[in-house]
């Protein structure tokens, strides 16, 4: 991995963590905004790495709930 993408990839880990502690859901947008006006390539990478980070958690999510649905409908036919 690059430096830059080191770097964002941690800014992005610890954002996520951030915003999960603080409850500011777009706190990722006020770091970017920090970044753009430093370095717009910083600023390109670290967005991306919360876009897929957001884009998991939510598929994850989703996957959880499917999953949680399918276990208790079987529950409920061997009752």
């Amino acid at each position: 991995m690059s430096t830059l993408e080191t770097l964002a990839s941690k800014l992005a880990e610890d954002t996520m963590v951030a915003m999960e502690e603080t409850g500011e859901d777009r706190l990722f947008v006020q770091i970017g905004d920090m970044l753009a006006a430093s370095s717009q390539s910083l600023e390109e990478a670290y967005l991306t790495e919360v876009r897929v980070r957001l884009a998991e958690r939510a598929a994850r999510r989703f996957l959880d709930a499917k999953i949680a649905a399918a276990r208790e409908a079987g529950a409920q036919r061997s009752t």
